[in-house]
Parts: C-alpha cells; sequence; structure tokens
C-alpha cells in the first residue's frame, strides 16, 4: 500500500508533463519535475510557463503547494514515483526515437531506490516497457517485482481542451505484474477519477495507439471524400452535418488542411513500424491514411492556385495570407502542424507568404527567415491577393475576415456563405 505521503520525479516538464505534475501537487503530491532543458528548469522555478494549458498563476501555485523544477537526476533517488514524459519522435526514416526514453531509463536505473514505482507515459510502440526500459532498470542491480514496480499508461493530453482535462480523462494503467498495475492504480487514483486496469503493458501501450489511429484513419476518410465532393460540386461540411444527426453508428470528423500535433501524425506509425518490424507485413490502413493526411497540404496548395486562376491571377508573385498557423485552435502549438508544409510550397511556386495568428508573434517553422505576424488580421486581409484560414481560432472574426478579402478560402467549414471558397 502507497503510504499517504508521496513524491513524485516527472521527467519531461512539457505538454504531458507539466499538467501531469499540477494535477499531482493540486492532489497534495511532493513534486519535483525533472527536465533537462535548464531555460525551461529556470522558467518554472521563476513562476513562469512555457506550455499554453498552463498559466503562469499555476506555476506559482505548484510551487506554493511544494512543486520546484530541477536539471539534477539525483533528484530521483528522492522519489516513491517516477513517471517518464519524455518526446518520442520518429527518425529520419520513420523508426521511433526512443533516445530521450532509454536516456530516462538510465537515469532512474541509476538513481532510483528499492520500492519504486516507475511509470512509462511516452507514446510508443508495443512492447517497449517490457524490451527496452526494464532491462535498462535491471542493469544495475536491481529486480523488477522484487525491488520495484513498473508500468506503462499512455496519456491523453488534449492541449486547449476546456472539458477534459486530467482529472476526468479514464487513465488506462497496465503493469509488468499484477503488482505493478495495482501500484499504478493505486497512485493515479489519487488525482484521477477513473482508472482503467489494462491487462498488461504491451495492452496499455497498444491501446493509445488504437485511439490515435482510429482518428487518424477517420480523419483520412473525410479528407478524401473533401476532395471528391469539392469535384462532384457537393458540400461536404452540409454532408457530414446531416449525418450526424444519426443517434447512433456515426461519429463526426471533420477534413482539414493536413493534421498535426504529436499524436496523429505520429502514434500510428509506432504501431505500423512494430508490425512490420515483427511480423513484416505492412498495416496498410495507417499507410494509407498517412499517404491521404500527407497530401492535403499540396491539395490545398493547388486549390489556391485554382481559385487565383479563375480570377486571372497567377500564384506566382501573389500575396497569400495564411491564417492561423498552429496545430490546433486557440494554442499557440506549432508540432507538425500543416501550416508548415502548406508555406513551403507556396513559396516553392513562387508566392509571397505572409500570415496572422494571435498565438504565434513570430513564424520559426518555415523556409527562409522567419516570419512576423501580421500586426492586424483584418487589414492584412485587405492587403492580401487570397486569405487561407488554416486554423479557426475564436478570436477570428470570419464573416468580417471574408467580407475585407479578395478572396478567403476556408479549410475548417466555418464559414456560412458564398463569398468564401471551402475545402
Amino acid at each position: 500500500m502507497m503510504s499517504p505521503s508521496v513524491t513524485a520525479v516527472i521527467v519531461g516538464q512539457g505538454y504531458v508533463g507539466l499538467p501531469l505534475a499540477q494535477a499531482a501537487v493540486d492532489a497534495g503530491l511532493s513534486v519535483i519535475g525533472l527536465d533537462m532543458n535548464e531555460e525551461i528548469v529556470r522558467r518554472l522555478n521563476a513562476g513562469d510557463s512555457h506550455i499554453d494549458d498552463i498559466a503562469a498563476e499555476d506555476v506559482a501555485t505548484m510551487i506554493a503547494g511544494g512543486y520546484r523544477a530541477s536539471s539534477d537526476p539525483a533528484v530521483i533517488a528522492e522519489a516513491d514515483v517516477v513517471i517518464i514524459c519524455v518526446p518520442t519522435p520518429l527518425g529520419e526514416s520513420g523508426e521511433p526515437d526512443l533516445r530521450a526514453v532509454r536516456g530516462a531509463s538510465e537515469a532512474i536505473g541509476e538513481h532510483m531506490r528499492a520500492g519504486t514505482l516507475v511509470v512509462l507515459e511516452s507514446t510508443t510502440y508495443p512492447g517497449t516497457t517490457d524490451d527496452v526500459v526494464l532491462p535498462i532498470l535491471e542493469s544495475r542491480g536491481m529486480v523488477a517485482s522484487a525491488d520495484f514496480h513498473l508500468a506503462f499508461s499512455p496519456e491523453r493530453i488534449d492541449p486547449g481542451n476546456t472539458v477534459y482535462g486530467i482529472r476526468n480523462t479514464p487513465k488506462v494503467v497496465g503493469g509488468i505484474d499484477a503488482a505493478s498495475t495495482e501500484a499504478a492504480r493505486a497512485f493515479y487514483s489519487r488525482f484521477v477519477d477513473t482508472v482503467v486496469t489494462a491487462k498488461g503493458t504491451r495492452e496499455a501501450e497498444t491501446a493509445k495507439l488504437l485511439e490515435n489511429t482510429y482518428r487518424h484513419i477517420n480523419i483520412a476518410l473525410v479528407n478524401e471524400m473533401a476532395r471528391f465532393c469539392h469535384e462532384l460540386d457537393i458540400d461536404i461540411w452540409d454532408v457530414i452535418r446531416a449525418a450526424s444527426t444519426k443517434p447512433f453508428g456515426f461519429q463526426a470528423f471533420y477534413p482539414g488542411p493536413g493534421v498535426g500535433g504529436h499524436c496523429i501524425p505520429i502514434d500510428p506509425n509506432y504501431l505500423s513500424y512494430e508490425v512490420q518490424r515483427k511480423l513484416g507485413h505492412p498495416f496498410r490502413f495507417v499507410e494509407l491514411a498517412e499517404e491521404i493526411n500527407n497530401s492535403m497540404p499540396a491539395y490545398v496548395v493547388t486549390r489556391v492556385q485554382d481559385a487565383l486562376n479563375d480570377n486571372e491571377r497567377a500564384l506566382r508573385g501573389s500575396q497569400v495570407l495564411l491564417l492561423g498557423v498552429t496545430y490546433k485552435a486557440n494554442i499557440s502549438d506549432q508540432r507538425e502542424s500543416p501550416a508548415t508544409r502548406i508555406a513551403a510550397l507556396l513559396r516553392a511556386k513562387g508566392a509571397i507568404v505572409t500570415y496572422h495568428d494571435p498565438y504565434v508573434r513570430v513564424w520559426n517553422h518555415t523556409m527562409g527567415e522567419p516570419l512576423e505576424s501580421a500586426p492586424e488580421a483584418i487589414s492584412a486581409a485587405r492587403e492580401a491577393d487570397i486569405c487561407v484560414l488554416l486554423q479557426a481560432h475564436d478570436e477570428y472574426d470570419i464573416a468580417a475576415l471574408t467580407e475585407a478579402s479578395t478572396l478567403f478560402f476556408d479549410t475548417r467549414g466555418v464559414t456560412r456563405d458564398d463569398a468564401a471558397l471551402r475545402l
């Protein structure tokens, strides 16, 4: 049974680790946020935040509740629980990059004390907990089950979601044995309303991949339908609205200029990688969804070029204003945003690309020099040859932007009149 007083070290203080730290502090736990980025550590200890969902005031409250950040792995020796929340990007050839997971595991193995619960939250392929993390932890002489517990619990953070957070989003846990599963369940139950136990680590790992593969494939479906519907002169947005009235058997997904964030463009590839590696054949649904979703930025550029041609203008030399360059509305997170590729493709065709985003003052993810956001959206729209709405932030007055624009291309289906072109 875990003692009433618990110290947790959360490795990685980004979009997953910092909200987790906040929830744990709110539940009365003593939390140390371990991060190798000295600037992040400095900012956190100064009461400043570097992510959307945690305000500076929240960090100050956390510090008052006993939170501190550190870049010294030796703090792991103070922990009853160590949670790994480090990035797991894809490598250049599409394979999972587990260097951060391995590095965190090595630090934990070196410093953890007997009785520690270790939980991996970083998304990865099935078998990582047992085949990668476990051997590293045991390499220093401790034995799993006898000396420490080990489990996997997939993160379910949805940046910008004001309805579902850590407490009211069910938490899946799966341990290397029944005792590890129970230890993880008991820990997360301190600040999560519902904890769901999986059969083991591989089931918990795969559950996360199934969730995001499901979304990836269904987004690809509506993206392909959007393209067909445009050619057939059918309003895809009205089609989805009508289909959504069915009270069973249908869940609405919406087309867009591409997929972004860390989860949807990345996570299904972990599963595809492991299927190919272990079984020797492709995961065809994932590969097809990847092909379709990755083609959407180029499709958007083609539609922009067609719209300009229809108005007797060439794309080369035209000023294209991109509205919203984050991967999701109402946040500043630009990870894997399709806006980056759209901008690069437009520039390659000779367009003059400008942008406006209330959440991104300087955009560093385009070809060439960083761009500064236009100071005001309406005036920027008046100056552009075409405006492309990539992200429908709440701050945008869509009707006013449409009226101010010479051409307005809506990739999010939020316009309500024929003055705009829609995906």
